[in-house]
């Protein structure tokens, strides 16, 4: 057997010995025995058009774990009669990566060309990328990598530029159900579950083919007096962790869906994406943050509550702690789902942060400068100040603005929730300015 660290190449597919895992005795045997992925390996997809044509462009596979990456592009290589060598980002270094382009180049002067397939390719840095370059140009290789990363985020440009990026689907329910049917013929027997009991078994995959036939080797291998009953499964296997990277893109997809789910005003939604984030092991004062910012952004004056209810969440689970905390964190999602919403702060703060780094020198109207000694009193600062709590309407209508500045428009505050009230007593305001000026 190949060096389990180093590059590994394959001979053309054929069955597997009998003894071998589940998941290796049903790898496909062709690309029409895939399943899930008919969009790419049918007739009409960019696989199906690639192996009819009988060439090959290098390809980036991206998808999440247990769809058929590596089983795709074993099955590409023998489909169009190309050598397959296997090296993983995660084991190879650049010793490995000249040892394989080497024996390609070798290769290739006998007029077989070589499918380079590179699991977890994001995992080489940018420099390691850089050096596949050279070698898909002049065609020593055809590169086929696999990615559970956005490869716009993790491959290099130049890299992309040279590759067709596939995209694989997470296994839907049906695709899962075919697996498992091949699994029992296989077997020779069905699977000891209810029918209750296995729709349970395919979502507890999550959509990983190899996760479920895996699982499913394990039910194969235990006598059960009667089929487990969803309650019975439940405890015998556990549920497939579900693919949460806190630094990578998935988190940043959860996260974008809870905060787009609270601006749109739906609570069920935003509850899901929350609970998605905090079972998954997202650090709550991370979720709480976030919170925060849609009370400001996306709430705003239209429920100042909102904020409240945020921070009051913060001070709750950090007094309680998890689980009983993370209640304080559910109100307060709920609350920023269900508030009316505003951006007009928000768009308030951008133009007026504009004025200021235009305008930012000139100096305010002497009425309201700071007159803490005499020589100021006397040059004027401070001057025909009103002290509007003390006038009779509570305002007195002066003027705050530059003597080089007209006044500004920032804030128009909306007509929804406590904004308003607001936009009345701010309407109120402009009539009132407007008569005192006019005598």
């Amino acid at each position: 057997m190949a060096d389990l660290f180093g590059p590994q190449e394959q001979e053309p597919l054929v069955e597997e010995a009998l003894g071998g895992p589940l998941a290796d005795r049903l790898r496909p045997q062709s690309l029409d025995q895939v399943v899930g992925q008919e969009h790419l390996t049918g007739p009409e997809g960019a696989i199906g058009r690639m192996v009819a044509a009988g060439k090959l462009s290098s390809i980036i596979f991206w998808g999440p774990p247990g769809t058929g990456k590596t089983t795709i592009s074993r099955l590409l290589a023998d489909a169009v009669g190309l050598r397959f060598v296997s090296i993983s980002a995660v084991f190879s270094g650049v010793a490995d990566l000249k040892k394989v382009f080497a024996e390609a180049r070798e290769f290739a002067r006998t007029g077989r060309k070589t499918l380079l397939f590179v699991d977890e390719i994001h995992r080489f840095n940018r420099a390691q990328q850089d050096g596949f370059l050279p070698f898909v140009e002049d065609g020593t290789v055809t590169l086929v990598g696999a990615t559970t990363e956005n490869p716009s985020f993790e491959l290099n440009a130049a890299l992309l530029s040279r590759a067709q990026v596939l995209i694989l689907h997470r296994l839907d329910h049906k695709a899962l159900c075919k697996l498992l049917d091949r699994a029992e013929e296989l077997e020779g027997k069905p699977l000891p579950l209810t029918p209750e009991a296995r729709d349970a078994f395919v979502a507890s995959a999550d959509g990983d083919g190899r996760f479920l036939l895996n699982q499913a080797e394990t039910l194969f291998s235990v006598q059960f007096d009667a089929p487990l009953d969803p309650a019975s499964l439940g405890g015998f296997l556990q549920r497939r962790v579900a693919v949460y990277d806190k630094d990578r893109e998935g988190h940043y997809n959860i996260i974008s869906a809870l905060h787009k789910s609270v601006r749109g005003s739906d609570p069920q939604a935003a509850l899901y994406y929350l609970a998605r984030m905090l079972t998954a092991g997202e650090e709550p004062l991370y979720v709480l943050r976030r919170l925060v910012r849609m009370a400001v952004e996306d709430i705003g004056l239209a429920d100042p509550n909102a904020l409240v209810q945020c921070i009051a969440a913060k001070d709750t689970y950090e007094f309680l702690g998890s689980p009983e905390g993370e209640l304080a964190i559910v109100q307060a999602c709920l609350y920023l789902a269900t508030a009316p919403k505003s951006v007009s702060a928000y768009k308030a703060q951008k133009a007026a942060w504009k004025s200021a780094k235009e305008t930012g020198s000139l100096m305010p109207p002497q009425n309201i400068l700071n007159a803490p000694t005499k020589l100021m009193k006397e040059i004027g600062y401070g001057k025909g100040y009103q002290y509007d709590p003390d006038t009779e309407h509570g305002f007195s209508g002066d003027n705050y603005w530059p003597d080089e500045m007209a006044p500004q428009t920032f804030y128009t505050p909306t007509d929804r929730g406590v904004e308003k009230r607001i936009a009345e007593r701010m309407a109120w305001w402009d009539e009132m300015r407007k008569k005192l000026r006019d005598g």
